[in-house]
Formats: C-alpha cells, structure tokens, sequence
C-alpha cells in the first residue's frame, strides 16, 4: 500500500528544468501535479456515508458503476463518483455520459476491466471524463486500458492515467474527436505481449485528437503518444523520458496526417527499444497527406548525462512539413528523410 508520500514521489519525475525554461503555463501543471497527490490519502479509503456512485439529475445514489450508467441509459446525465478505491468498471452502450469525481484526483477506478478492455468502455453517443484516476489495469492481450473508445466524441480533463497497459486506447473506422486536456499518462506502455506494442496513448484512425497541457511520463514500453487519425493537434505539453524504460517514439504519426505539434517539451532518456528520433511521421504507410502539418516552437533534449545523435523530427512521408523555431540540445539532429 503506497503511503501519500509514495504517492507524491511517484507524480513528480526527478529531472524537471530550471524554471527559467518553463512556460508559464508548465509551471501551473506541475503545480497541479504535485498538490493533486496529496488527496490521494482519500483513496486508502471508502466514503463515510455517500453513495459511491450518484446520477446528478435525480440525486439517487447507485452501488456500482454499471448501474448509474444504466440508470441514464439512452438519455444525457452525469456520474459524480465519490472519494474512495472503487475497484469497478462499467460499460456505456448508448447515451451521453459525463463521469465526474466528486473532488478531483480522489476518485480511483483501479484494477477491473471490463469486457476484458478497460475500466471504461465507451460506445455510447458521447462522453465526458474528469478528474478521475484511471490505474492498475490489466488483460491477458495486453490492451487494458483506463478508456477504451469504440463510438463518439469524448474530452478527458484533469485525469490521471497510471500503471496500465495502456491509458486510452480507441477503435478505428470512426469519425469523431478526441480531446484530452490537463491530464497525466504515467507508467503506461508495454510490448511484451502477442497484441503487439501499447501505448500511453494509443488513436487508431478515429477522425482527429487533440491533446494540450498535458504530461507524459516514466513510460514503461511502446510509445508515449501513437495518432492513426488524418488530424492530430499536440500542444503544450511535456514529454519526460528521462525515467522511461524500454520506450520508443515520444510521438508516432504513422500514417502522417496534419495538424500542429507546438510548445512542447520533450526529454529523451537512457532505456530505449528505439532511440533513433523523438517524433515519427509516416513510419507505416502514408494513408493521409502530411502536407502542411505544423512541428514548431518546441524544446527537446537528451536526459542528463546522456551523449547519443537522435533525430527530432523522422520524415518516411517525403511531405512538406512546416518546422520553425524548435530548440534542440547538444547531439539531436533537426529532421531526418527515411
């Protein structure tokens, strides 16, 4: 059992720069972070009195996940989940449910799959995640995930996925969005099973993702962001490698697309099955054209110590990408043609 301290250590990774080279709004985010692992206490414990899972709109008070999200069925409604370790899961087939936590960052979802996926499994007309904790998850195939999305739009906030195969995994063949903000993907990742590679985050050609103010940390395998989507917008937020193990790309876009990769920070560290480049665009097949797809205003470099020539941008697609003003540290090199 992680003590609060254990908790707080966990959050914040041991090589973060001088502040004088965070952007104000990064600053905020590992603020955010390390208060956040304070309330974590509250999930060494259950509620005192409160129902684990309450449908906002009619204030009735369920005992499990499934049957709150059954309870809304096909229409709109929110789940505010309670402080605790609620080791649950549910499914939603239909509808538009937002899941909220009562306080954020107290609320765990944490070693339960269901359907052998993840501790969500969305297909329903649209969904809401926020401030939950997505943890601990699992499956023989080696895809469990804290969301699994099959149908419809879904905007993660404030969330913090941990110690999984992977964070969010989707379907392919739909045209939605994706978006995730202020959320954190830690300990994620893994190749050692006959699934193939997970990732922290993993988009299969789902229409378009965005992802902002977020963090990606301590990875554990695979890549820390993976987009088959034709659109892909990535901004301001941070990539720390530097406690990663066996990890390959920061950010793989292999089918190309466009979109904007900007006001990023990303960090390459020591343990990788794939060092080669930071980010990746094309490296499959080029299903959809790269022209015009915006890589700017980024910082990247190696962890501490480490003396290795990476490129930062891969290029397989021969596209005309739009690159300026990215700072790179001593040995990575600008762009590469594969």
């Amino acid at each position: 059992m992680l003590t609060v301290r254990a908790y707080a250590a966990a959050m914040i990774s041991p090589y973060v720069p001088p502040a004088s080279r965070l952007p104000r709004w990064l600053l905020g985010l590992v603020g955010v972070v390390a208060v956040g692992a304070i309330p974590l206490a509250a999930l060494l414990a259950q509620s005192n009195g409160e129902a684990s899972f309450t449908v906002a709109e009619t204030g009735r008070g369920y005992g499990s996940l499934q049957a709150a999200v059954d309870a809304i069925g096909d229409r709109e409604g929110t789940i505010v989940i309670a402080s605790g370790n609620w080791q649950d899961c549910a499914v939603q087939s239909e509808g538009v449910i937002h899941f909220r936590a009562a306080k954020a960052g107290t609320a765990l979802l944490g070693g339960k799959a269901c359907e052998g996926k993840a501790a969500l499994v969305l297909r329903g007309r649209g969904a809401t995640v926020e401030g939950l904790v997505l943890a601990d998850i699992s499956v023989p195939d080696g895809n469990g995930a804290g969301i699994r999305l099959e149908q419809g739009p879904l905007r993660v906030s404030q969330t913090w996925f941990r110690d999984s195969q992977q964070g969010i995994l989707t379907a392919n063949g739909v045209n939605s969005e994706l978006v995730i903000d202020k959320s954190t993907f830690t300990r994620l990742g893994t190749c050692e099973n006959s699934a193939g590679c997970a990732h922290s985050i993993y988009v299969g050609d789902y229409g378009s993702l965005t992802v902002t103010r977020s963090r990606f940390e301590q990875g554990t395998g695979g890549h820390y962001l993976k987009s088959r989507t034709a659109r892909t917008v990535i901004e301001d937020c941070s990539f720390d490698d530097s406690n990663g193990r066996a990890t390959n790309y920061l950010i793989d876009l292999p089918n190309g697309g466009t979109g904007a990769i900007r006001r990023n920070w990303f960090v390459q560290g020591r343990d990788k099955e794939n060092w080669s480049t930071m980010i990746a665009i094309g490296a499959e097949s080029a299903n959809y054209s790269s022209d015009g797809l915006v890589i700017a205003d980024n910082e990247a470099r190696l962890a501490p110590g480490l003396s290795r020539n990476p490129a930062f941008v891969a290029d397989w697609t021969g596209d005309s990408l739009v690159m300026d003003n990215n700072r790179l540290g001593t040995g990575i090199r600008a762009f590469e043609t594969r």
